[in-house]
């Protein structure tokens, strides 16, 4: 069977590290998965106001959810949190009240960063606010990629071996997870 796993880059950034790993990551899935963009650069800030009169923007982004299978989170660190344009998204994705459609949908998050840390502390804002929307986020493996020169070609391509085996073993934990999570709740 195969997946459609929605991905969302945190950095608005066409040249983001980010959106970089993400492609990186598209390359490296394997046959079960695979990985579809969905865009947040043309959200507006979401404010409750928008309720009775929903932006066609946004009902585009709720439906590439509810297309997908499951979500991967491509999230960079900003100021040791996630970026304001992806908690604003996440915002879209869950209202107007009732119409959360990140409920039950597995996900997995993961970052880059050139620090060494890269973007442990974002990962873990995400994963509690994953959790209040009942999104089942893979545990297990973390992914904080340290973002050196060399380590993507410009064709997408992991250069270092390492890291391209520790993806490929991420990315076959994600499918585990969908699969273990599609069996388990009707209806996804």
């Amino acid at each position: 069977m195969t997946y459609i796993v929605g991905y969302i880059v945190g950095s608005l950034s066409q040249k983001s590290i980010n959106r970089t790993l993400a492609l990186a990551l598209s390359r490296l899935a394997p046959p079960e998965l695979r990985l579809t963009e969905i865009p947040i650069d043309q959200l507006p800030l979401y404010s409750y106001d928008y309720d009775p009169d929903y932006p066609a923007v946004a009902q585009e982004f709720k439906d590439a959810i509810k297309a997908s299978d499951a979500l991967l989170f491509v999230t960079p660190e900003y100021n040791r949190s996630v970026p304001a344009a992806l908690k604003n998204a996440i915002d879209w994705a869950t209202r107007p009240y009732g119409s959360n459609v990140l409920n039950g949908k597995p996900s997995a998050i993961i970052g880059t960063s050139p620090g060494q840390v890269s973007t442990a502390v974002a990962q873990q804002h995400l994963k509690t606010i994953l959790s209040f929307t009942n999104s089942p986020v893979l545990g297990q493996p973390e992914a904080y990629i340290q973002f050196t020169k060399g380590l993507i070609n410009d064709e997408g391509d992991i250069q270092v071996p390492s890291v391209a085996e520790f993806l490929t073993g991420y990315l076959r934990a994600f499918t585990a997870h969908i699969r273990h999570h599609h069996h388990d709740i009707p209806g996804l």
